[in-house]
Order: C-alpha cells, then structure tokens, then sequence
C-alpha cells in the first residue's frame, strides 16, 4: 500500500446539485480516489479525481448502473422541502427504494442516509428526543424520510447494510432565524460527522441528530455515541442577531410551538 493511497477507491454522492452536495463535493475528496457525483440537475464538468452521472432516482435501471463499483453512498438526492404526494414519492421513496436495491445488488456495504428532523417535526419546542422516540413528521417530506429510515433497517435486518440515518438539522452558513439556534449544523460538523459515519468500523443501524454544539437542544444523541462525533461549532456566535422579545414558544404560533418550524405551513391543504 502506498504512502498516499486513499480510503475508498469510489464514493458515490446523490444529490451532487443540491444546497449540500455542492459544499460536500470538494470537502469529501480526501476520503476516496473518485467520488461518483449524481443528480437529475446540471452539475457541470468533472474535475480532478470526480466522475459525474445525471441520473433520475426515479429509473431503477439507470440506479443500478450507477452504483457500478461504488465502496459507500453517501444518499443526499431527493426532493429536500416539502412539495405534493406525487413528486415526494418519486424522488424520495421510489428514489430511496432504487438506491438501497442497488446498493444490495452490488454488494455495498455501507449508507449514509440523509434524513431529517423533519421526521420528528411535530414534537414541541419542548420536548426533549432520543433515536428511539417515536417518529412524528411534519410534513410528505418528512414522511418520506421516516419511509427511507425503515427501509434501511430492513436491509440492515435483512441484508446486513450498515447505513446511518442521519437527521440534518439547519446545516447553513448561519442561523436565519431563532429555531435555528437550536437546529444549527455547522457545514464543518457536517463533515465531521460523515467522516465519523463512514470511518466508525460497526455502525450496524443507527439514528444519529445532525446539530452542532449550540446552547440549546431538543435531541439527545445518546443512541449514536458509538460513532464519535464531537460538533466544534456552536450557535452561540449568532445569538446576538436574534434578542429575546418574549416567550418562546410564541403563544399559538406553531412555527414555534413545534420543532418543525416554518415546515408546518407548507404542508398539503395547510388550514
């Protein structure tokens, strides 16, 4: 082995396009000779040791052929807001399906699933959380991530596909707002965090809260200790922008009175 040979020979990346992909694309290169770029939108030319694929999730055949000699998947592809039934079951749950049937296929061993907490969207402000609290989603698109952690444990139980399901938070260059003091997930953190995901030798099945070390928190992460994260950032630095001007909760605003913010408004036939 030489001196300078690198972890993984492939990693493959979905949602290469998206708000976090493109910040991943350069950040994950140390960790494999060629990262396998996906998405269904543009994402310009490959560059040094990249390979890019624009792949519909939706066309099962096109993922199979994706995953050709691909180490680990880091899934970040899908519809990431909320949007109508139709396309949320084709991008996340038709798309998440492909991928994990793939994965099988070509005998990967191991997942980074990108999920959210807007699986747990619907637990008030103050409620306090672990992995094995029961999922409440806000949202279609909370739903398909809740569809996309029980798919990976079955093929964990099933297959033994090691994945960690990991529940992004806000993960932005700051904070835009005061839930997001809380939910903060420092681009850093996130590749931290990855790394320990992918490094960790047993993952088996786990539930992991993607957040930095901020001030206040409404998940414990207890369940995924065994991976080693240790967030470096914090909120703290931007809680000066947002000064108390009373309670939190606000009184009978559910952007407040519930973790899952502003998603609450946005879902089908909000009333």
């Amino acid at each position: 082995m030489t001196t300078n040979q690198k972890p993984f020979k492939r990693i493959l990346l979905t949602g290469a396009a998206g708000g976090l992909g493109r910040i991943l694309r350069e950040r994950i290169k140390p960790w494999a000779e060629i990262v396998r770029l996906s998405d269904i939108s543009d994402m310009g030319a490959a560059q040094a040791g990249e390979e890019v694929v624009q792949c519909d999730l939706a066309d099962k055949a096109a993922v199979h052929a994706l995953m050709k000699d691909v180490d680990v998947v880091l899934h970040f592809g899908g519809i990431s807001t909320e949007n109508n039934f139709e396309a949320i079951m084709r991008a996340n749950i038709q798309g998440t399906y492909n991928i994990y049937e793939a994965v099988h296929q070509a005998g990967v061993k191991r997942v980074v699933f990108a999920s959210s907490n807007h699986a747990v969207g619907f637990y008030k402000t103050t409620d306090y959380i672990d992995a094995n609290s029961p999922r409440r989603p806000d949202g279609m698109y909370g739903i398909s991530k809740c569809f996309g952690e029980d798919l990976s444990r079955y093929y964990y139980d099933r297959f033994g596909i090691e994945t960690v399901c990991l529940r992004i938070g806000s993960s932005f260059p700051e904070p835009i707002n005061k839930r997001m003091l809380v939910t903060y997930f420092s681009y850093d953190d996130l590749v931290e965090m990855l790394r320990c995901c992918l490094f960790t030798p047993r993952v088996g099945h786990t539930i992991a809260f993607g957040m930095s070390d901020n001030p206040a928190s409404w998940w414990d992460n207890r369940y995924a200790s065994h991976l080693g994260y240790q967030a470096k950032d914090s909120s703290t630095q931007f809680a000066h922008k947002f000064p108390d001007s009373g309670d939190y909760p606000e009184k009978d605003d559910i952007t407040t009175i519930y973790q899952g913010g502003g998603f609450l408004l946005t879902g089908p036939q909000y009333i």
